[in-house]
Order: C-alpha cells, then sequence, then structure tokens
C-alpha cells in the first residue's frame, strides 16, 4: 500500500500543552469556537441526550406492550411516543451521530489537517442543529405529533397534532446535514497533507466522503418534500391530498427517495469505522483497502434506486415493482464485499479483545441478521405478507442500532481516549458490551417471530396470542437499556480522572495517533511526513 503520512516522534507530547479542552474555558468559548475538535464534542454531548430522549420513549412504548389493552398510556399518548421515537433518533441521534460528533473530530486529524475547509460553516452547521432539535422539542412540548416519524400523508396534512413544528425542526436539521456534507467534501479534496492520496487515505475517510455526496445530493428533496407538508397544512395546496387533488403516493416518492439514501448516511460511516477498527485489532492490513473504498461508493450510488421497495404494496406497476426488487439485491453485493474483507482480515490477526473490537464482532454479526432479513423484504411476493410488521420494525432495528448505534458505541470507545486523553474500564466495558448484545437480541429476535406471525408494527392493542413475545420482548429491552447506561457510567467516570491516555494507546497506524491525547489546538505542531501506509501492520505484528 502506498504511504501515509504520520507525525514526527517528538509531535504529540504533553509539553505542547494547552489543548483544545483546557486552551480557553468557559462556555461562551466553545459556543464561539471554530475548532473541529471542540464542535465536534458539543455535537456528541448533544446526540447523547438525543439518544437518551429517543430511549426513554422507546421503553415507553415498550412498556405499553407488556399487555394486549392498555397498560400506562393511552393509544392517543402511544401515537405520539413512538414517532417521537423514531423522529428523535433519526433525525437528531443517528444520521448526525458519527459524521457530525465522530466525523468532525477526527477527520482533519487523518489526513494532517489542522481544521475543516470552514470553519464557520461548521459552527452554522451545529446550531442549526440545535435550532432544529428545538422545533422537534417544542412539538414535544405543544402536545407532540402522532403520524409516526414517515409523516405519511393524507394523515400528516390533516391531523391537529404539531406536524408542522416537527417538520420544520426537520427541515432545518436538513440544512445541518448539507452543511456538514459541504464541508466534509471540501475538506478531503483540499486540505490533505501534500502526499496524501486517494488510496492512502484512511477507510474512515472514504465513508465519510461517500455519506457527504448523498448528504448532499438527496437530503434537498426531503426537505421540499417538508415544505410543501407545511403548504398543503396551512395554505390547503392541493398536492399529496386527495380530498385537494393531490397525489398520496406521490409523497411516498419524495419521502423515500431521500429516506432510502439516509439509511446509507446512518450506515456508511457505521462501516467506515468498522474498517478501522478491525485492523488495529487484529495488528493486519486490511483485506482488499481498494475494494472496500469502491464499495461505499458503490452503495452511495446504488441507494438512490432502490426507494420503491418501500412501496411494494402502494399500488406502483409490476415492471417497477420488479425492477426496485432486482436493484434492492443489487445493494447487498457492496455490502457483503465490506463484511468479507473484515473478515478476511481478522483472519490469522493477533485479536486484541479490547471494547472497541468487542462491539466491531458485534456489530459484524448484528449487521449480518440485519441484511440477511432484508432479503425477505425484497423479495415481492414474501414481503406482501411481512410489510408492515414487526418484521420490518426488527429488520430495521438490526441495521440502524444493531449496525449504525453498535458501530457508534465501537467508535466512541475507539476514539474516546484520543478525545478526552483518559483511559475507560475495560473491567467494566466487557459485561457492559455483554448486557447490549443479549439485551438487543431478546427484544428484536422476538418481533421477527411476531412479524412473520403477522403482528401489525404501530399498533396499540393486539391478540392475546402475541403477548409473550411482547413481554420478552420488552424484558430484553431493560437489560439493553442496563448495559447502555453501564456503558454511559464508565465513559462518564472515566473524565473525572487526571489525564492518562496515552498518545496511541490501541497501536494503530493512521495519523490521528501520533499526536497527543487529547490533540493540541492545531492538531500537529508540525507538518507531518510520510513513513508508512495506515494499516501497515508487519507480519511480526499480525503473530503475536
Amino acid at each position: 500500500m502506498a504511504d501515509v503520512l504520520t507525525a514526527p516522534p517528538e509531535v504529540g507530547r504533553r509539553h505542547f500543552e494547552p489543548n483544545y479542552l483546557n486552551e480557553r474555558r468557559g462556555i461562551l468559548s466553545w459556543l464561539t469556537t471554530l475548532d473541529h475538535k471542540r464542535i465536534g464534542v458539543m455535537y456528541l454531548w448533544s446526540v447523547l441526550v438525543a439518544f437518551l430522549l429517543g430511549g426513554i420513549f422507546a421503553m415507553v412504548v415498550r412498556m405499553e406492550l407488556l399487555t394486549p389493552k392498555e397498560t400506562i398510556i393511552s393509544a392517543d399518548a402511544y401515537n405520539k411516543a413512538f414517532t417521537l421515537h423514531g423522529a428523535i433518533m433519526i433525525f437528531l441521534f443517528i444520521i448526525p451521530g458519527i459524521p457530525a460528533a465522530l466525523g468532525n473530530f477526527v477527520l482533519p486529524l487523518l489526513i494532517g489537517a489542522k481544521d475543516v475547509a470552514f470553519p464557520r460553516l461548521n459552527l452554522a452547521s451545529y446550531y442549526l442543529y440545535v435550532a432544529g432539535a428545538l422545533f422537534a422539542l417544542a412539538s414535544m412540548i405543544f402536545g407532540g405529533v402522532d403520524t409516526g416519524w414517515t409523516f405519511y400523508t393524507p394523515y400528516s396534512t390533516t391531523t391537529t397534532t404539531k406536524v408542522s413544528l416537527l417538520t420544520l425542526g426537520a427541515f432545518i436539521l436538513g440544512f445541518s446535514s448539507i452543511f456538514t456534507g459541504v464541508n466534509f467534501i471540501a475538506t478531503v479534496h483540499k486540505l490533505r497533507v501534500p502526499g496524501m492520496t486517494w488510496f492512502n487515505m484512511p477507510l474512515f475517510i472514504w465513508g465519510l466522503y461517500a455519506t457527504a455526496i448523498i448528504q448532499v445530493l438527496a437530503t434537498p428533496v426531503l426537505g421540499i418534500t417538508l415544505l410543501l407538508i407545511v403548504m398543503e397544512r396551512v395554505w390547503k395546496v392541493g398536492i399529496f391530498d386527495p380530498a385537494l387533488g393531490g397525489d398520496p403516493v406521490l409523497f411516498q416518492h419524495f419521502f423515500w427517495f431521500y429516506s432510502h439514501p439516509a439509511v446509507y448516511i446512518m450506515i456508511l460511516p457505521g462501516m467506515a469505522i468498522i474498517s478501522e477498527v478491525i485492523p488495529t485489532f487484529s495488528k493486519k492490513t486490511i483485506f482488499g483497502y481498494k475494494a472496500i473504498a469502491y464499495s461505499s461508493v458503490a452503495i452511495a450510488f446504488i441507494s438512490f434506486l432502490v426507494w420503491g421497495h418501500h412501496m411494494f404494496t402502494s399500488g406502483q406497476s409490476d415492471l417497477a415493482t420488479a425492477v426496485f426488487s432486482f436493484l434492492t439485491f443489487l445493494v447487498a453485493i457492496p455490502s457483503a464485499i465490506k463484511v468479507f474483507n473484515w473478515l478476511a482480515t481478522m483472519y490469522r490477526g493477533s485479536i486484541d479483545l479490547k471494547a472497541p473490537m468487542i462491539y466491531a464482532i458485534m456489530f459484524l454479526l448484528l449487521f449480518a441478521i440485519g441484511g440477511l432479513t432484508g432479503i425477505f423484504l425484497g423479495t415481492i411476493s414474501v414481503d406482501v405478507h411481512l410489510h408492515d410488521t414487526y418484521f420490518v420494525v426488527a429488520h430495521f432495528h438490526y441495521v440502524m442500532m444493531g449496525g449504525t448505534v453498535i458501530a457508534f458505541i465501537a467508535g466512541l470507545h475507539y476514539w474516546w481516549p484520543k478525545m478526552f486523553g483518559r483511559m475507560y474500564s475495560e473491567k467494566w466495558a466487557r459485561p457492559a458490551a455483554l448486557l447490549i448484545f443479549l439485551g438487543f437480541n431478546m427484544t428484536f429476535l422476538a418481533q421477527f417471530i411476531l412479524g412473520s406471525r403477522g403482528m401489525p408494527r404501530r399498533y396499540y392493542n393486539y391478540l392475546e396470542q402475541f403477548q409473550p413475545l411482547h413481554v420478552f420482548s420488552t424484558i430484553g429491552s431493560w437489560v439493553l437499556a442496563l448495559g447502555l447506561f453501564m456503558v454511559g457510567g464508565y465513559l462518564l467516570a472515566s473524565l473525572r480522572k487526571p489525564y492518562d491516555a496515552p498518545d496511541n494507546p490501541w497501536g494503530g497506524k493512521t495519523l490521528e495517533w501520533t499526536t497527543s491525547s487529547p490533540p493540541i489546538t492545531h492538531n500537529f505542531e508540525t507538518t507531518p511526513v510520510l513513513t508508512h501506509g495506515p494499516y501497515d501492520y508487519s507480519p511480526q505484528e499480525a503473530t503475536r
């Protein structure tokens, strides 16, 4: 592999303090910062708060489903709870979680830059994120929304709940996503240290670059669609409502043209994290570097062509349905290439089961289940039966939470020492990971069975025959929540310690490990120089 950049050995030592954490103190210094690292940290705490809030709504939903009738909340409150769970998790946590939080922090470090290309645009994107989140919060305070996170028409244009507030919040969040995407594209093109070519960049950069392309091209479609909903609600313009001469299926085409690529806005950065963690903790050169890099771009391209598989039961033509089914199977190929190459990288490697690697292996198992169950939903005849059942809920969560969220946790553990200069407790990390794995599978494997037996999703009441599996799923959610709270506990506890993280605790070969933990304000004291590739582990390291 071609050379990549590392810093001279004297760079990144503690005598280059102050670092970005203690250069200036006070809230104002953070709110006006142009430092990509500080902005990444602010994004991190914000998305974690959103994750907590979305998780609370998920627990309310699972508690309600303990019994076939009313358990703790009314039917109206239940509809609002699952709507806010979905909207918060998608728009406020999963989409910005990896790119805006972890990506903002490490992207310039990985390419040897002092910052992103447009620091002020970067700060503006964070303020837009906060503004969008406040609109979403306002919709919750002033009565909630009961449409589901998909805002399906004509119900979303006729309900009296606060749809306009939530859709305007999502519209503003779209601008934040676009600004981040534009910034990342410009940064990757313009700020790589001289000598860093496309094919000696870390694979995390490839993943963020492909994600940024989707953000820039697909997000405006969602923004326009959400504005059309508001226009129809306020001015009664006939676009989607049949009573006004509109077409509700048109909304589905618009919405899923964005929202299926958005699935890859969520999962591609997670895959990119796994491409960093596995070679580092296997002490092996990544297998098939170019194949993994090109597969990220292939996923980004094909993701724009498969939205119709959400509409197999919506009345589209037989030809369109067949084409979308074929393309759905096609998009699995680049994902399978990644999984094969990750497994080949691990083969005969010196695997170190630290917390990031444990979550990477967990990702492989859970994402594989999510991907394989997607084949059933891409098969037209089977999807007719499974459409809008709990099978879809389980599949979606295996891809999004078993994939993206688990990868986010892997990346958080991987870069936590670099971000905050503290090492967390591996003693607590292992049992927490076990609880998350067990709780997640208890929660969602049961839902595959529920869906295959005909249990519709979003239903408040259900037949008594489904209760045992719902109870099992709810108990699993408690185990999962316990594991996640343990993770939050030991990570936050590590912040109370003095700086104790080595500059390179994992023995990584990429550039961020050559600066101090946490990094100095401008990342590198001197311009890094070429010495070796990003995953150039020696055979001796792989066989230890």
